[in-house]
């Protein structure tokens, strides 16, 4: 079994708790993949605590990475051009090789002109900034992370290990990840956006939650849900549910259900033998048809290529 090597690169004023998150994650995956950190001069970085950290590889590593990960710098550290060591540390990057931001990582990718025309995101606090400093990046601040391949960005912090989880389930499909989120105590997918965390007004006293209705939807995804059906579950209007539930999962319920739907699909695609109109009718899309658009909407590949690729890592 080859094994796949991520190589993390350390700039200087990184957040210690997301420079580890590749090693955590991708290390559980059962030794499928080799993670390395490296700076771009091979000398220890100062982190933006009151530590700073030693690291084993200098950026000749970047050049034998299958996947490099940029991890995160404070912010004040951000600006709109890459510094000569950083850049030509980039240069060594193979063309093709798959790069991961996470968090303010987006913002040397940016700057280095590598998400010029693609879809990205970083975290929500400091969305304004990037779009201001780099007009030509479609940025969407409403996402954990983005998958334009060979581009990923993801949002803050914890969104590092989404991001990872979804490399482990991209690369070896959903079993080993959620093996991988069960010994690292984390969920396996977290459904919803960034807007769930922005800060919001405190909700009013004895105001309802969507959350028993959404567990309820996930029981019956092979039904035909309406947003009348979601707050009549509810006991609310539908204009009250629709709204209640945007602030809690950053999502519509309707936009919530096909992401849910997808899921379950992919799921069924990687474990079972049900033909693709079979799964269209179990997830709650009418027709083959509709599921092949919606998951190639979503991860951009049909439901034959996707099982041959999980079924085949099975």
């Amino acid at each position: 079994m080859r094994r796949e090597r991520a190589v993390v690169l350390a700039l200087d004023g990184v957040y210690p708790f997301e420079l580890g998150i590749p090693s955590r994650i991708l290390g559980a995956a059962d030794g499928r993949y080799e993670v390395l950190t490296c700076s771009v001069d091979g000398r220890p970085v100062r982190t933006n605590a009151d530590f700073g950290v030693t690291v084993e590889h200098g950026p000749e590593a970047l050049a034998t990475a299958d996947t490099v990960v940029i991890a995160p710098v404070a912010p004040d550290r951000l600006t709109d051009e890459v510094p000569g060591d950083v850049l030509a540390a980039l240069a060594l990057i193979r063309p093709g090789t798959r790069i991961v931001s996470i968090c303010t990582g987006a913002f040397v990718l940016a700057a280095a002109g590598l998400l010029d025309g693609r879809r990205a995101t970083t975290h929500w606090q400091v969305a304004d900034r990037f779009r201001r400093m780099f007009p030509r990046v479609d940025l969407d601040p409403d996402v954990l992370f983005v998958d334009d391949h060979p581009f990923l960005t993801s949002a803050g912090a914890a969104s590092g290990v989404d991001i990872c989880l979804h490399l482990v389930r991209k690369d070896h499909g959903s079993r080993l990840a959620n093996s991988v989120a069960r010994r690292c105590v984390v969920p396996p997918f977290r459904d919803g956006g960034q807007a769930q965390y922005i800060e919001q007004p405190v909700p009013e006293q004895g105001a309802a939650s969507t959350a028993a209705t959404r567990a309820w939807a996930l029981e019956r995804l092979g039904e035909p849900l309406t947003l009348a059906d979601l707050s009549g579950h509810a006991r609310m209007s539908q204009r009250t549910f629709a709204r209640r539930f945007h602030d809690e999962v950053g999502l519509s319920p309707g936009r919530w259900l096909i992401q849910q739907r997808v899921a379950r699909a992919r799921h069924l695609l990687e474990s079972s033998d049900l033909t693709v109109d079979q799964i269209a009718g179990r997830v709650g899309f009418a027709t083959g048809a509709s599921l092949r658009q919606h998951l190639n909407a979503a991860i951009g590949v049909s439901p034959q290529a996707y099982r041959r690729t999980f079924q085949t890592a099975r």
